[in-house]
């Protein structure tokens, strides 16, 4: 299918002084004339979806996209536009889309039954195989990481007979209540002092006594957490955080922290939790849990593990686990370890994220970050890239970014500017930029990547001599 690239000559992008908001103003009408049909939609859905879409993550300016189709690592859309799509489902699609394992292993499946509330062996087999890779024994499964996170929050409380549960600023573990606190909290908001941040409730239907139980720190600031504890002796079940930070761009640990996290809760009596919904198998075969070495009580996972399937996992200690094996917390569901979840994600861990897959993921991802670093210093932008494993994005800031107040810095514009870019070019980035990263599956290939470079130089030399008035 032929790809609709956008004609550079009809816009103003190469003219000094443009402004960047002129810019996205251009790119925005290209979009617009690209994708008459997904309009169309658009409006006949919002007379029977809330906001004209499925989740509000889908609400984007100036207009929602309607998918068509995938296979391997492309996409289409409702008009006949082909994308790389470096989207992934915000981080679900490592496999790609339509991989021959995963349609094999579902299939087989579907004509085999699809729900039985039953255990099965493929759940075992899943569960062994997350054992083995993330370094804990138990595992339950689920069906989203919003419920993950909510088992592990809820065992958390159960175990310890504590309420309280430390949270970082600018962290998102789904839309259950105990977690919607300050997940993006705005500066103008109340948000107290980096130091000790304040529990700012961060949706409508939120009960406030929520947020009076959830403590906010500082990511990457030990102190920050040690306060915590020390103000609210023998009160905290323990922390949930993303130990690579996923809500702000990408945002690594420092070194010694999560070390000093696991040290510090531990000495209080509470316990820790690591989220990786996000990073999972996507920042590496073992997760950030692999990567830095430091295993938790508590793992949340979901989104890539299920190869585009619908699931989550929680696991932890054998001492932990015992308390839903005994019946002390109860954690249930009617479609938990559904059979063609579970049989997605046996292929996902033993056929599709294997050692060659991460050599050749690693390969592409340092050539995205040579070139798209070599573009930054050539042209001057205000700009630099952070990636790790399958996960990358442009922080459009010189300085490094440490926590969500860095964060807060960022001019928005420029990830906009840059998501239209690549849409309009062929490229399929997730649309809310300056909080979200790009995906790269196991069936990107060299020309890929290509294509997602050659957007990115054109944007840098617009947007670096763009002003920002």
């Amino acid at each position: 299918m032929a790809l609709n690239r956008l004609d550079t000559t009809t816009s103003d992008a190469s003219t000094p002084g443009t402004t960047l908001d002129a810019l996205v103003a251009e790119e925005e009408r290209v979009f617009l004339t690209r994708q008459p049909r997904s309009g169309e939609l658009y409006e006949r859905a919002r007379r029977v979806l809330a906001g004209g879409v499925t989740s509000n993550w889908q609400i984007t300016r100036p207009q929602p996209v309607f998918i068509d189709h995938g296979s391997g690592s492309r996409i289409v859309d409702v008009d006949g536009n082909e994308y790389v799509d470096f989207h992934g489902g915000y981080g679900a699609g490592l496999a790609g889309h339509a991989h021959p394992a995963i349609v094999e292993a579902v299939t087989r499946q579907v004509r085999r039954g699809t729900h039985f509330a039953q255990p099965s062996d493929d759940a075992v087999a899943v569960a062994e195989l997350l054992a083995r890779r993330f370094g804990l024994p138990m595992w339950r499964f689920m069906n989203s990481g919003t419920e993950a996170t909510m088992d592990a929050i809820h065992l958390m409380r159960a175990v310890t007979g504590r309420e309280l549960v430390i949270k970082v600023e600018g962290c998102y573990h789904g839309h259950h209540d105990s977690v919607q606190v300050s997940v993006a909290p705005r500066e103008e908001e109340p948000i107290g002092p980096i130091e000790h941040p304040l529990a700012v409730v961060s949706s409508t239907g939120i009960p406030s006594a929520v947020a009076s139980l959830m403590l906010v720190a500082t990511f990457n600031d030990l102190a920050c957490v040690e306060r915590l504890l020390e103000e609210h002796p023998g009160q905290v079940a323990g922390m949930i955080v993303e130990p690579i930070m996923m809500n702000a761009g990408i945002i690594p640990p420092q070194p010694g922290y999560l070390d000093g996290l696991k040290e510090l809760l531990h000495r209080h009596d509470a316990l820790l939790c690591f989220d990786e919904v996000k990073t999972g198998l996507a920042a590496g075969p073992s997760g950030a849990t692999g990567i830095y070495g430091v295993v938790p009580d508590v793992v949340c996972l979901a989104k890539a593990i299920g190869g585009g399937l619908i699931v989550g996992s929680v696991g932890a200690t054998e001492e932990l686990m015992a308390h839903v094996a005994q019946g002390d917390y109860e954690m249930v569901g009617t479609f938990n370890g559904n059979p063609l979840s579970m049989a997605a994600a046996r292929a996902m861990l033993e056929r599709v994220a294997t050692e060659d897959a991460y050599q050749r993921l690693a390969r592409l991802r340092q050539r995205i970050d040579q070139t798209l670093t070599a573009a930054i210093e050539r042209t001057g932008l205000p700009a630099h890239v952070v990636s790790i494993g399958a996960k990358g994005c442009v922080t459009f800031s010189t300085a490094p970014v440490r926590n969500y107040r860095d964060f807060l810095s960022i001019d928005g514009r420029y990830n906009h500017l840059h998501w239209l870019c690549q849409h309009n070019g062929g490229v399929f980035l997730p649309p809310w930029g300056k909080t979200e990263q790009w995906l790269l599956s196991v069936q990107h290939d060299d020309s890929d990547i290509e294509r997602f470079i050659a957007n990115f130089e054109r944007f840098a030399e617009n947007a670096a001599r763009a002003s920002t008035k």
